[in-house]
């Protein structure tokens, strides 16, 4: 793609790397069938082909965000489908998180959109602040039929039905503190405890770090992290970002140097995405550039990990047929696609891939909140084609297609890792505990 970039617009880093990912760009249009949005809505200006003219038009005439581009970026998922896709290698991701930045640096939005972000922003990073919110939410559900009917409110509504009936409790996994292996020591890693899985779904950690440390691997959870930053990136909140980023830097840093760490587990795979691109987001900042290429290159999904481990003979054979759900963030953002298939059938479990795997179930983030129309389609067509396998159970890796599936499906759905603690000698996963107690 031809681009026309003033010599001062190109002093610019952000537009500087935009431009070099533009023109890379052919515009042939194989991302156009992979793109979720497109496929759903048909609009060429909801495919990544159509979001990079816009967004081409926008940074090269140095003009600020309008009503329309806004309108079409909101839009995609940042699910990276398009990368698998594109031939030329166009890096869609980078660019649209620039794009999202400029956004918020130069568009006012309507008034309940943006005390809507903001909220999202204050509250879902934060355990404690969201585990209050969930808490709350109860006094809220009652007019969630009332929000939905105001345009501007249909966030709240979203908000409102994906809250639990009821939150966990507080695992004692998530405390600063060292798991010491069961067996003879093979290894040393830290866990990112995350936002808001340790409130959702706290025995995904807790399933990491039993099986972990039952074949030898000794697991730290980190004084000091939080979240990934992922959350607010996708919102365009760049400052805040690489605020969490740098704070997670330098807490795996001083891991690395207390003992040394073989790796940086992530059980959920959006931070895991944002997590290995650490070394980009902060490659301008001379005190964090190396210290963040060296946590990106140590992170790890739980599944990339455990494939690198000579696992035992599994305990139990459960004898179920699993629907593998890829998350968007892990197959493409990723490129793990292998791991969490062949470690599930090791343990012994059928693995069946549902159709049209490619595409996202329309939870991406904070996106079937402040999109919900179009994440229930996605989400709708997604559990068609789970349920289509006739499988027992859904497995996947990330706790917001945990969260989003579970809303329109009856099949239990869990965490890979839990279906994997519970082959190898672990408990039964609740969620499965609690649907043959509900069957009965």
């Amino acid at each position: 793609m031809q681009t026309n970039f003033t010599p001062e617009q190109l002093r610019d880093p952000g537009v500087a790397e935009s431009e070099k990912i533009l023109r890379k760009c052919v515009h042939c249009g194989f991302c156009t069938a992979t793109c979720p949005t497109y496929v759903t809505l048909g609009n060429e200006l909801d495919s990544p082909r159509g979001r990079i003219y816009l967004i081409k038009d926008m940074l090269e005439n140095g003009r600020p965000a309008d009503e329309q581009i806004v309108t079409h970026i909101d839009r995609c998922l940042s699910c990276l489908s398009c990368m698998t896709t594109c031939p030329s290698g166009v890096n869609y991701m980078h660019l649209v998180d620039h794009a999202r930045a400029h956004i918020e640096k130069t568009y006012k939005r309507p008034l309940m959109n943006r005390l809507t972000r903001a909220l999202l922003a204050a509250v879902l990073p934060y355990p404690g602040r969201f585990r209050a919110a969930l808490s709350a939410a109860k006094w809220g559900r009652p007019l969630a039929g009332l929000f939905r009917a105001i345009p501007g409110l249909k966030p709240v509504a979203a908000m409102l039905d994906f809250a639990p009936r009821s939150v966990p409790a507080r695992s004692a996994f998530a405390e600063a503190g060292t798991h010491r292996p069961n067996a003879a020591l093979r290894g040393r890693v830290a866990i990112l405890t995350g936002c808001a899985q340790p409130v959702l779904k706290p025995g995904i950690n807790e399933a990491t770090i039993r099986l972990l440390t039952r074949v030898g691997i000794e697991v730290v959870v980190p004084k000091g992290e939080g979240c990934c930053g992922s959350l607010v990136h996708h919102m365009g909140r760049e400052e805040q970002a690489l605020d969490e980023a740098r704070r997670n830097v330098d807490v795996w840093t001083r891991e690395m140097d207390n003992g040394g760490l073989d790796a940086i587990i992530v059980t959920a795979s959006g931070c895991g995405t944002t997590i290995k691109d650490y070394g980009y987001m902060l490659r301008l900042d001379p005190a964090y550039q190396d210290k963040a290429a060296k946590v990106s290159a140590l992170a790890k999904d739980v599944t990339e990990y455990l494939a690198t481990l000579d696992l035992p003979v599994p305990e139990k054979a459960p004898g179920l047929t699993v629907a593998y759900h890829s998350a968007c963030s892990m197959q493409h953002g990723q490129k793990i696609t292998r791991q969490p298939k062949e470690l599930l059938a090791r343990a012994g479990f059928t693995v069946k891939e549902p159709a049209e795997g490619h595409l996202c179930c329309g939870s991406a983030g904070t996106y079937n909140i402040m999109q919900p129309e179009i994440a229930q389609r996605l989400r709708d067509r997604k559990v068609k084609n789970i349920e289509a396998t006739r499988a027992d159970i859904i497995a996947t890796g990330n706790i917001g297609c945990i969260t989003q599936i579970a809303s329109g499906s009856k099949l239990p759905i869990v965490h890979t890792v839990e279906l994997l603690d519970w082959a190898y000698g672990g408990p039964k996963p609740a969620d499965l505990a609690i649907t043959e107690k509900t069957a009965a």
